[in-house]
């Protein structure tokens, strides 16, 4: 009986761990099926651009554009870090790593040159009609191309920018407290909706940044996507912390 009752913690705590690993793989599982799939958005939002004419540049040039324009930006605003020495040289690095194992790793870009050489008189027929049809749609393969390198860039730009959720979470976390502790000692009141209200906002302030930045079709400052989100993540907390019950 004593055997029994001893080993019932250790299968709990092994059954515990198991879980937070299963819970973690899956966490990570679903944050690479994310990225895909936005991915995969941002390519079609961009070939849609380009087969109905609402892009100004023709074909390609948009998607380059927006990448010159990226770049740009880090290159202007960006020039420390607390997390690397160039975000300029970062995101780059980031950005042709990702296409790398995008493209490279895969074969894509091997096959896409082997379709794009011109073929030979003595080529068979097979090899000439897909020479022809990539012929077709070689625009949107180069667009799809250089939409991953932006897909990097603008990764790399929010991994940059943690340290400002970071840095106004903490602001907004100790400040909360200080206000919960002067409510608590003075018998202000406190109210659980408010709390959940903004516990309600603290987790699409960390999500939607990846969101709305990753998929838009347009190239914009990261200051407009970051900041508003990072600030609305701190006064979240800062909500939450103030409001938080009184007494454990």
């Amino acid at each position: 009986m004593a055997e029994q009752t001893k080993r019932r913690p250790a299968s709990a705590q092994q059954t515990a761990e198991q879980g937070i690993i299963a819970t973690t793989l899956i966490r990570l599982v679903q944050i690479v099926m994310y990225l895909i799939l936005t991915l995969v958005f941002s390519i079609v939002i961009e070939w849609v651009g380009m087969a109905t004419g609402f892009w100004d540049e023709p074909g390609v040039d948009h998607s380059e554009r927006m990448l010159q324009q990226e770049l740009q930006y880090l290159n202007r605003d960006f020039r420390q870090s607390a997390i690397v020495e160039s975000p300029m040289r970062y995101a780059e690095r980031f950005s042709q790593n990702f296409y790398d194992l995008t493209f490279k790793k895969t074969g894509i870009q091997s096959a896409i040159i082997w379709l794009a050489i011109p073929t030979q008189a003595s080529s068979g027929q097979f090899r000439k009609s897909l020479h022809r049809l990539f012929q077709m749609v070689e625009a949107y393969v180069l667009a799809a191309m250089t939409v991953t390198q932006i897909f990097g860039v603008r990764l790399a730009v929010l991994t940059l920018a943690m340290p400002a959720f970071v840095l106004l979470g903490a602001t907004g976390l100790v400040d909360g407290l200080v206000q919960r502790d002067i409510r608590r000692w003075s018998g202000g009141r406190e109210s659980s909706f408010v709390y959940h209200w903004a516990k309600k906002a603290l987790y699409p302030s960390l999500i939607l940044p990846w969101i709305v930045y990753l998929a838009m079709p347009v190239s914009v400052h990261p200051n407009l996507v970051v900041l508003p989100f990072a600030v609305l993540f701190a006064v979240s907390l800062l909500v939450m912390s103030s409001t938080f019950k009184k007494y454990l």
